[in-house]
């Protein structure tokens, strides 16, 4: 075990363990206004900086996928957490594809919010320019966030966005994780898992739309579901955090042993859907 611990906050004293992994634009406080309306009883979560972000920005690493998953198994080591769940943003949900190739049988389910997909994200010419310069460029990072929560979010909130990207994240270890989470493609090592993985989708997010996982998570994973959110783009956790906790702990809750779930609510009249169900 290496002297290196992601530093994590733990909430809840449920049975049922997961950990929380931010994207590339955050630490873990991307799950700030999802926080204080998770289910502590039945489940315990572990928000997670990864290298180069928040409390961890200064540590040394690769950066890369592969690294973060095997420094999620040294903490649920670490924690005492012998079988545990993994939700992931972005970013993080890469990470949480890596930890099926690494160790399929510590984990209980996946959840991907807006994931991108075990066969990276190619980002050729122009695209590749605007996110390869975004880590030196806070204009870029706000026309990236602007571009997939569909132009609709206020300029203030983008503003912030872009202002909390800054402050948690090291230049160089956020131009060093693009590498990996866009051009790392390791499909064929997790394609046939049989843990049950949910892919939740922002039905306003045009780069990782309902479409893309369906032709990429839904593809390879037999058990997988996927949930699209009518009002959200690729930051579910701000724009919907109240359809995201419901969607990802009845999916959560199902391999544990408290009441079954409830159907989903509706809200402001599109409820989420989940695949197969009309719209």
């Amino acid at each position: 075990m290496t002297s290196f611990v992601l530093p994590h906050e733990v909430h809840g004293d449920g049975a049922h363990k997961v950990f929380a992994v931010h994207g590339w634009f955050a630490d873990r406080s991307a799950y700030a206004a999802v926080l204080p309306d998770l289910d502590r009883t039945a489940l315990t979560y572990a928000l997670v900086d990864l290298r180069g972000y928040g409390e961890a920005r200064d540590a040394a690493g690769s950066y890369t996928t592969a690294e973060a998953a095997g420094d999620l198994l040294e903490l649920a080591d670490r924690l005492g957490w012998e079988r545990f769940s993994v939700v992931g943003h972005s970013m993080g949900g890469a990470v949480a594809q890596r930890l099926l190739s690494l160790a399929p049988h510590r984990l209980r389910r996946i959840v991907g919010v807006s994931p991108v997909p075990a066969s990276g994200m190619p980002l050729p010419g122009e695209q590749g320019a605007l996110f390869t310069d975004a880590a030196h460029r806070p204009e870029n990072r706000r026309a990236i966030i602007d571009f997939t929560t569909g132009s609709r979010r206020p300029a203030a909130w983008l503003d912030r966005m872009v202002a909390r990207s800054l402050e948690r994240s090291d230049a160089k270890a956020f131009r060093a994780w693009l590498d990996s989470w866009a051009g790392d493609d390791f499909h064929a090592d997790v394609e046939g898992s049989q843990v049950p993985a949910l892919a939740v989708a922002g039905e306003l997010d045009p780069a990782l739309s309902p479409a893309v996982l369906r032709e990429t998570w839904t593809a390879w994973y037999p058990r997988a579901e996927l949930v699209a959110l009518p009002g959200a783009g690729h930051y579910a956790m701000d724009e919907t955090p109240l359809d995201l906790v419901r969607v990802v702990e009845d999916f959560l809750r199902a391999d544990s042993d408290g009441p079954p779930p409830l159907p989903h609510p509706a809200r402001a009249g599109e409820p989420a859907r989940r695949e197969g169900e009309p719209a």
